[in-house]
């Protein structure tokens, strides 16, 4: 099992910053990606950025210039920076955490259980 604990969400001015963190522990595997998706109410989860073992990092267009995510991995933790906020980015922010193996279809999902970005004046 893994465990995702999220932190670093709060009420923010259009503009404006934020860090978030979400520390893993358990069985992590040596292959696994990390990544943080998002919420609005009435809306589907969306993916905001991943980033595997190795570094290897993709973005949402809608974040790609204002957004950095990046790990630790001795820390087992992996990070996103938001600058520029815009209002459209308020939403509940989830870590997810994807054990894989190698020659293997089987993937192993994860979830933390969220934290509140609200962007608003």
């Amino acid at each position: 099992q893994v465990q995702l604990v999220e932190s670093g969400g709060g009420l923010v001015q259009p503009g404006g910053s934020l860090s978030l963190s979400c520390a893993a522990s358990g069985s992590i595997f040596d292959l696994n990606t990390m990544g943080w998706y998002r919420q609005a109410p009435g809306k589907q989860r969306e993916l905001v950025a991943t980033i595997t073992q190795s570094g290897l990092t993709t973005y949402a267009d809608f974040v790609k210039d204002r957004f950095a995510i990046s790990r630790d991995n001795a820390k087992n933790t992996v990070y996103l920076r938001m600058n520029n906020l815009k209002p459209e980015d308020t939403a509940v922010y989830y870590c997810k955490l994807t054990n894989e193996r190698l020659g293997y279809k089987t993937r192993y999902d994860y979830w933390g259980q969220g934290t509140q970005v609200t962007v608003s004046s």
